[in-house]
């Protein structure tokens, strides 16, 4: 699965976006586990505009910091969208972890990735403690249920200080009915997720000895209404903009 995994699926009267397509009331999906979904996914994930990833990338990519000489993980780093941006800025380690062996097999065509990727767990990562400066979990949140095995993991291989972000499908949005999911030909396909409420999210990463350092969230706009266009689903664009689409929360570890 993927730091980059969003998509939104709408079974209620609020139209979200599923990748490039758009789904509205009356979609009947195909449901299937997580391993599942990303092994159909995985050819074509780079490929298919994906709004959510849009505006992820719109809003996360000034925040984070620069990591040249700093030692980087990517957490479900899915395809590696967000380990190449890493890598491009010189960092002394990066290194991306995923479950999905198909969204692997996709991240080491690229050169750049190529030998930085293992497939492992988040619930127990193969690092030695106290290595990272920033860790990143890009739209993989929805696909882990043990939050607090995620964040003592998180709170083991990161620095003093280091920094953690995660980004995901706001509970709003996934209350009004969004969820995981992409068009596999004619068929869409919603991947089994779960919502955390951003409550719990902050008080299992306080235990683990985080602080959060900010919690931002955002809203569809007029830069991903082409998104809507492509997909002849534009009367559905004001709707969505009504949702509160992402959430990024930036720890720091304390």
């Amino acid at each position: 699965m993927n730091g980059s995994s969003p998509f939104a699926l709408a079974t209620t009267s609020t139209a979200a976006p599923i990748n490039g397509e758009i789904s509205g009331p009356g979609s009947m999906p195909v449901r299937v586990s997580i391993e599942e979904g990303y092994a159909r996914w995985a050819s074509t994930y780079d490929e298919t505009p994906n709004p959510l990833l849009a505006l992820e990338k719109r809003y996360l990519g000034p925040l984070l910091p620069d990591v040249a000489g700093k030692n980087v993980l990517d957490l479900a780093c899915g395809t590696g969208r967000w380990l190449r941006r890493f890598l491009a800025t010189k960092p002394a380690l990066a290194v991306g972890i995923d479950l999905s062996a198909a969204m692997l097999a996709v991240a080491q065509k690229e050169a750049v990735t190529a030998g930085r990727l293992a497939r492992a767990d988040c619930l127990q990562l193969p690092f030695a403690s106290d290595l990272f400066d920033l860790a990143l979990c890009s739209f993989a949140i929805e696909h882990i249920g043990n939050l607090d095995s995620l964040a003592d993991e998180g709170s083991r291989v990161l620095k003093q200080s280091a920094d953690l972000f995660i980004t995901g499908l706001h509970p709003e949005a996934y209350s009004a009915g969004w969820r995981v999911g992409f068009r596999d030909g004619l068929d869409a396909i919603r991947i089994d997720s779960r919502s955390h409420s951003m409550k719990e999210m902050v008080e299992v990463f306080r235990s683990a000895g985080f602080e959060l350092v900010q919690t931002l969230e955002f809203f569809v706009g007029e830069p991903e209404r082409p998104f809507f266009v492509e997909a002849g689903k534009e009367r559905s664009f004001e709707a969505a903009c009504r949702v509160l689409a992402i959430m990024i929360l930036h720890f720091r570890r304390c």
